[in-house]
């Protein structure tokens, strides 16, 4: 019984950390410009890991400017500060 509770609370605890984390990302992204933020969208759903953030990125801001989405002038800034926001959101 005393095994269960404890796991039980350790993955409620993960759970709501994740979920915190998550909120602050979403937070970040408020601030973010329109394409900021289309970049960020794009980003999180391409679920990235801190190992792979830097490429999924640049993959799916270049596939965004590509499409014309994104203007391309301003497409590294954009995916830059987008991308601060998902490191935030994932650690």
């Amino acid at each position: 019984m005393f095994k269960t509770t404890v796991v039980t609370i350790a993955l409620v605890g993960m759970v709501t950390s994740a979920w915190a984390d998550a909120a602050s990302g979403d937070a970040c992204a408020a601030n973010l410009t329109p394409d900021g933020k289309q970049i960020y969208a794009a980003v999180v759903a391409a679920n990235p890991t801190l190992q792979n953030l830097r490429e999924t990125v640049e993959e799916q801001a270049r596939s965004l400017v590509f499409a014309g989405k994104v203007a391309r002038a301003q497409g590294r800034d954009n995916a830059v500060a987008a991308g601060e926001c998902v490191r935030t959101r994932l650690q």
